[in-house]
């Protein structure tokens, strides 16, 4: 699986199904870490595959597969600061497609048949099953089976989680969003809302930078994008904030 970290678009991060997270305790063994984060990042939706190697320049790191681009994308947020093992997760979205979603979509190309990226890197195995289907015939120390697991999300991890906006405008299946940095457009905005279903439009305001509006068919769908986005950093400084638009 040929992944690399930190999906950039101009600078601005651009979504996957797949999450890199770095910063994990390096002690823990390769079969461990794949099923706790195996159970870790299920509760935001199902997960193809997790892959975490112990050599090199991987220890410390892993990706995980989310077969849907919106649970990746809750995942990502969530897990961001996490404390997993006594060290605090961090994530960013992975920059290429991961073979476990070039399969489901079709689009998945034999490793002898692609052509090597510049630089010569090798490319990351992927497992064949997820670690809970493995977990079952594996053998493990019965002290490292019962080492400390990961803590699930407490109602104290909200605090790392975005602040709620206070929204006073009743739901509008149009989103007004704010606090964007000067390089975003409409089609980088159009990228990272397609992942909803429903999306319509995208509107730039011309002269007003930092503000946009986002159109989609129902607002059911356009809640959905607005709970699930609140607070999603385009950069390291711009934290997006969206509202319901006011209704004329």
């Amino acid at each position: 699986m040929a992944m690399a970290a930190g999906a950039k678009f101009g600078g601005i991060s651009m979504p996957n199904q797949t999450l890199y997270i770095n910063n994990i305790n390096d002690k823990l063994s390769k079969d461990l870490l794949r099923r706790e984060l195996y159970v870790l990042c299920s509760q935001f939706g199902a997960v193809l595959d997790v892959v975490a190697l112990k050599t090199g320049k991987m220890r410390g790191q892993a990706f995980v597969v989310f077969q849907h681009l919106t649970s990746a994308s809750i995942a990502l947020q969530k897990l961001n600061g996490f404390e997993f093992y006594g060290k605090a997760l961090r994530t960013a979205y992975c920059k290429s497609k991961s073979d476990a979603v070039a399969k489901e979509d079709g689009t998945f190309v034999p490793k002898h048949k692609r052509k090597r990226p510049d630089g010569g890197d090798k490319s990351v195995p992927s497992y064949k099953q997820p670690p809970a289907k493995k977990a079952a015939g594996e053998t493990e120390k019965a002290a490292e089976e019962k080492e400390k697991t990961a803590a699930p999300m407490e109602e104290d991890e909200a605090e790392k989680a975005p602040e709620s906006v206070a929204d006073d405008q009743p739901p509008n299946n149009i989103l007004f969003l704010e606090r964007l940095p000067g390089e975003v457009n409409a089609v980088m905005l159009k990228t990272l809302f397609k992942q909803f279903p429903g999306l319509k439009e995208v509107r730039m305001v011309p002269g007003k930078p930092g503000i946009a509006f986002v159109e989609f068919e129902a607002e059911a769908q356009a809640a959905v994008a607005k709970d699930t986005l609140q607070g999603f950093k385009l950069t390291p400084t711009n934290e997006m904030r969206i509202t319901f638009a006011k209704k004329e």
